[in-house]
């Protein structure tokens, strides 16, 4: 069966075969297949010197403390583990938060919870590229702020805020900053202690890694203050109870490891594929990109086509082209991104705005069968 062209590598991504390989050491009867809790036998300590040797490597890789390493199911997770752990935790000090109207729905939906709690949230607007003003940040800080969570690489857009800098402003104040990493691992060059960030969220599913897994990195002395957000065992220092599951941390920190190798030399190469592709849209008629180059991962090229039919378009390219309208989160409601939105789009220019992701597996070829595909789809008299 004759499979479309994958180009939505920011939803999710294949698992590498290395990782799958490192998985199936830890699955079969002859393998570390034990649960890490178990440690008056063999079994369940070899399963457990995997995980901490898994956490220590991926701990190095993002320069943590193997400590400051919380396993969770994903990045969801994580982002509604570092939130709430730290407005619940931080209650007395303060009940305001901030964010961005750009941020992930596991954020935006987590924050919208809070403030059925009672906490008061600040949504910070971005220009027309994507980014927050850090003179508005700085306005908006108050005394009884305790959190900022920022998105580090935009999930629809591919731009990057500028972590660094907010952390010098958020620290100034004396509150906390969460980054939600999920985009950002392994396609730019992430050391917490450098971004002097206090929680950042990871999925391995977004790098090669299985589904199922993520990370809270949350810096040591904030863990005290962490409140807990499910309840049922002393696992990863009573912050997040439950069995973990070997063989997905070892694909995590492994499918981690792979996109570090070649991080570099892989990036330009999707870059070279990202301009290759805008080469070819760019002289279509009234057709536009979402982001500036210098200010976004190579991997993810939104654009809008605003003069075609967004239902006729997918249904020319579906057996060719597997690409994104807005976010993989919203596709069941088929919503006009709030991103685009917030960046200034209209409701129906956002709604005619599609992203294309490229990852390992993503070759010069695709990208010369995509333009072609969509080329004739503007060719065609359906287009209008």
């Amino acid at each position: 069966m004759h499979k479309p062209i994958y180009l939505d590598y920011a939803a999710t991504t294949p698992i590498a075969p290395e990782v799958i390989n490192a998985m199936t050491n830890c699955m079969g009867i002859d393998t570390a297949f034990g649960n890490p809790h178990s440690t008056t036998h063999s079994y369940g300590l070899e399963a457990a010197s995997i995980v901490e040797k898994a956490r220590h490597r991926f701990a190095k890789l993002i320069n943590a403390y193997d400590s400051e390493i919380i396993y969770t199911s994903g990045a969801t997770e994580a982002n509604n583990l570092g939130l709430q752990g730290i407005a619940f935790g931080h209650q007395s000090k303060g009940k305001h938060i901030i964010s961005s109207q750009t941020e992930h729905k596991a954020v935006l939906d987590v924050l919208k919870f809070l403030e059925q709690q009672g906490f008061e949230v600040t949504y910070l607007r971005v220009n027309a590229q994507g980014l927050i003003d850090l003179n508005e940040l700085t306005a908006a800080l108050r005394p009884d702020t305790i959190l900022t969570s920022i998105m580090m690489v935009n999930n629809e857009t591919g731009v990057i805020q500028d972590i660094k800098k907010i952390a010098q402003i958020i620290h100034t104040h004396g509150s906390l900053l969460h980054v939600d990493g999920a985009q950002a691992l392994g396609k730019i060059k992430i050391d917490v202690k450098d971004l002097d960030a206090d929680l950042m969220s990871c999925s391995a599913h977004k790098i090669y890694g299985p589904k199922g897994i993520g990370a809270l990195y949350i810096r040591s002395k904030y863990q005290v203050n962490l409140r807990p957000i499910m309840y049922g065992g002393a696992q990863e220092q009573r912050l997040r109870p439950g069995t973990l599951a070997t063989f997905l941390i070892e694909g995590f920190t492994r499918a981690t490891e792979l996109v570090h190798q070649d991080l570099d030399t892989e990036t330009q190469r999707i870059l070279e594929l990202k301009k290759n592709l805008w080469d070819g849209l760019k002289n279509l008629p009234n057709t536009r990109l979402n982001s500036d180059f210098s200010a976004s991962i190579p991997h993810i090229c939104n654009v809008t086509f605003e003069n075609i039919d967004p239902e006729s378009f997918l249904l020319s390219i579906e057996n060719k082209i597997a690409i994104a309208q807005g976010s993989a989160c919203n596709s069941a409601h088929m919503e006009p991104s709030h991103v685009l939105r917030a960046m200034g789009l209209s409701t129906k220019a956002a709604d005619h705005s599609f992203r294309f992701s490229f990852g390992r597996y993503t070759t010069n070829k695709d990208i010369e069968t995509t333009l072609a595909a969509i080329s004739s789809y503007f060719s065609s008299p359906t287009s209008h």
